[in-house]
């Protein structure tokens, strides 16, 4: 049976009305840009199940842009974030979508660059202000945005996950999870840590050849 926690049942510190639509929506966007790159110039929202179906109703966008502008849930510029989107430049869309078979609260959000590349991150607002993010520029992952985390994707290989863990061990940095997505022949490594890495383990580990994707997300409290 599932434990909960106490802020499980009465939910977040938040800017309402809903735990779900609102908060869970500024927590999506916020870990979101934990992980793209800076220096985006717009980002489109696209929105599926009944955060398309309800999203202005709830304050979804303005949660989600909230998110984008690096404001908490509980932050009251929340409400304003249109009007200081625009005043800072940013351009934005929401999109009303399908994403397939996913959680009815998820939001695909896409990063524009002007150099002509985009990154995408894809977050479900799973109750209580809880999210899960589930994909990062396609690739399928499983992280709720909590703990600093590796992600690696490869080709399938032995030894990744002995390495990954013996060079993490060998640092005094303890596992707080791992696991492991297959697509195909490819697979993605999910490392959760319960500190932060200092920047040469990081460097280390990122720049490393062997993988087709490599980021490391400090997670967002």
């Amino acid at each position: 049976m599932k434990e909960y926690g106490v802020f499980d049942i009465i939910g977040p510190v938040m800017i309402g009305p809903s735990s779900s639509h609102t908060a869970g929506a500024a927590r999506i966007a916020q870990v979101a840009i934990s992980i793209v790159k800076k220096g985006f110039y717009r980002v489109d929202f696209h929105l599926h199940g009944s955060f398309a179906k309800t999203y202005k109703g709830h304050g979804t966008d303005k949660a989600l842009l909230a998110g984008v502008l690096g404001f908490k849930p509980n932050d009251k510029r929340l409400r304003d974030s249109f009007a200081i989107a625009k005043k800072e430049g940013l351009e934005f869309h929401f999109i009303k979508d399908d994403l397939g078979t996913v959680h009815p609260n998820t939001a695909k959000l896409v990063f524009y660059y002007k150099d002509g590349t985009t990154s995408s991150v894809t977050g479900s607002s799973i109750g209580g202000g809880n999210i899960e993010i589930i994909e990062i520029n396609d690739v399928l992952i499983s992280y709720n945005g909590k703990f600093p985390t590796i992600i690696l994707k490869y080709g399938e290989q032995k030894g990744v996950i002995y390495e990954v863990s013996k060079l993490l061990a060998t640092n005094n940095y303890n596992i707080e999870s791992i696991k492991t997505v297959k697509q195909d022949e490819e697979v993605t490594l999910i490392v959760e840590l319960n500190e932060r890495l200092k920047k040469d383990l990081i460097d280390k580990i990122i720049n490393d050849k062997r993988y087709d994707y490599a980021n490391y997300i400090e997670g967002v409290k």
